[in-house]
């Protein structure tokens, strides 16, 4: 589940049971536990923000062995003590994805009376960021021009293959020592150590795609110690990772279309044609001709799915997107490609770190085909009613058939024991499809789901639609929910799609870009 896109204008599970602690090594790290020593960090933006770290156990359950450091960040209360609620921990997903600078933004976007409760704290999770060790299996691994992602000749499906397995195998021979603790529950047990070292009994939790997985299984492992939980975007937890992965590629296809009927609609800008079947094939035509003849010698095939992928995610990339093929259809202009590719694509060296620790976290967490032979009928099934994004997205997941460590068996998030928590979900999300939150809903008991009707964005709250928003900022002032008589408590309306851009300087709206910039990479 992949964000690459820049932001624009601005305790283990085993066998299949949760292990946690022993009670008397659960006590005597109480009585060790530190605490954060926080530093002034500030930005223009964020000039409260403040930075810290932590030390956590590597292996959750040999607490006195060796230790990693997490990297923090907060926003102080400011409320008075009568009305202050606790930490509220944010993440933006991955997983892989830096929480660092969420804090920030979800302490600014909140409305002020809200913010002021709580202490808002970000986290970059083990492996991820500034929280050492970072990993980064193999540095440049999306540097471009990569083989053809549709492998549509055994030459192709063997370049591919052998990429996927040399990554692998990078993973193993760096960070052998690191690889099997890096999985959801031993980051949910960071979550806990994090809990302590702020001195709260209880903490609030507010995420955004995996994010929303991560919360669930701390819930689950803990869920005397929750005060408030808000899920995004929410991972279907009955389908972790093969299968969620499988519903991705139909979900992409489904939005890639939207974006096509969306630039159908507006034809008298983008002369692509008013048929959305029509500008379809000629997307697909401009991926068959950048496949031999890169634009740029940067964007070939692999590298457009890579482009384009962000429009899944949010619409306000789309003008830039649609403005990027209407010059390479008229005319094979190659620049705004190219730059469209730089900024939602390209992948940096903290891009590089994301995606090791996605893949480590993913092929660690849960049982996965390690017959390719599975994976290429499963995908090839796929591609043929799905293909914008199939292919692509086995190989962002195929180093899971020869990853170097067990696999682990998830854990049921099944919570009867939680206080209210709050769900927010859009019908057409693509990199978590609708069903997850309707299933977390019925798995999480007494939980309240807000739908926002027709939308496709991924990501959908503290992004510019104000039912939503006011839906978080009742419960996280008070623990409000709605209660409906459906499978949704609450219907919202979509945040309306963008209009193509009136001047070069036009810009998507700020709230939207830059949270859509801080979810994490596939997140």
């Amino acid at each position: 589940m992949r964000t690459r896109a820049a932001v624009l204008c601005a305790a283990a599970v085993m066998a299949g049971s949760v292990t946690v602690p022993p009670a008397s090594a659960t006590a005597r790290a109480a009585a060790e536990t530190p605490s954060v020593a926080w530093k002034k960090c500030g930005s223009t933006d964020y000039p409260t923000l403040q930075c810290g770290t932590l030390k956590v156990p590597l292996d959750h359950r040999n607490p006195g062995g060796g230790q990693i450091t997490l990297a923090l960040s907060r926003v102080p209360h400011t409320a008075a003590a009568s009305a202050y609620q606790g930490p509220l921990l944010v993440n933006p997903g991955g997983p892989g994805g830096s929480g660092l600078g969420l804090a920030g933004f979800v302490a600014s976007t909140l409305p002020k009376k809200v913010a002021a409760r709580y202490d808002v704290i970000g986290f970059d999770p083990r492996g991820v960021g500034k929280s050492t060790p970072a990993i980064d299996c193999a540095p440049g691994y999306f540097d471009p021009v990569r083989p053809d992602s549709v492998p549509a000749t055994p030459v192709l499906e063997q370049a591919n293959l052998k990429r996927v397995q040399s990554f692998a195998a990078a993973c193993a021979r760096k960070y052998a020592s690191v690889l099997p603790y890096l999985d959801t529950v031993s980051a949910a047990q960071d979550i806990d150590s994090v809990r302590q070292a702020l001195g709260a009994r209880r903490i609030s939790y507010f995420a955004y795609s995996y994010g929303t997985y991560l919360g669930a299984v701390y819930a689950k492992l803990h869920p005397d110690r929750i005060h408030r939980l808000v899920l995004d975007s929410i991972v279907d937890p009955t389908g972790v990772w093969y299968d969620d992965n499988l519903s991705q590629d139909y979900a992409f296809n489904d939005r890639h279309r939207a974006l096509m009927t969306w630039i159908a609609k507006y034809d008298s800008t983008y002369k692509l044609g008013s048929d959305p079947k029509q500008v379809e094939t000629k997307w697909y035509a401009m991926r068959a001709a950048l496949a031999k003849k890169p634009a740029g010698g940067k964007v070939g095939a692999s590298e457009l799915d890579d482009t384009f992928i962000p429009g899944g995610y949010y619409n306000g990339y789309w003008p830039y997107l649609a403005e990027a093929f209407s010059a390479y259809a008229h005319g094979r202009k190659t620049a705004a490609l190219v730059e469209a590719y730089q900024n939602f694509a390209a992948v940096d060296p903290s891009g590089d770190n994301g995606y090791s620790v996605y893949a480590a976290v993913q092929c660690r967490d849960a049982s996965w085909p390690r017959d390719w032979a599975q994976w290429r009928k499963d995908s090839w099934a796929a591609y043929e009613k799905a293909p914008f994004m199939a292919w692509n997205n086995a190989w962002y997941n195929a180093a899971c058939t020869s990853w170097p460590t067990s696999t682990l068996k998830p854990p049921d998030i099944a919570n009867g024991k939680l206080p209210p928590a709050l769900l927010f979900q859009a019908t057409d999300d693509a990199a978590t499809p609708y069903q997850g939150g309707v299933a977390a809903h019925r798995l999480l008991a007494g939980s309240s789901l807000v739908v926002e009707q027709g939308g496709g964005n991924h990501g959908i709250t503290l992004s510019g639609n104000t039912c939503l928003d006011d839906h978080l900022a009742a419960y996280l002032t008070d623990g409000t929910v709605p209660h409906g008589d459906g499978t949704a408590d609450a219907v919202c309306r979509k945040t309306p799609d963008p209009k193509p851009l009136s001047t070069k300087a036009a810009s998507t709206s700020s709230r939207g870009s830059t949270l859509h910039g801080l979810l994490g990479f596939r997140g």
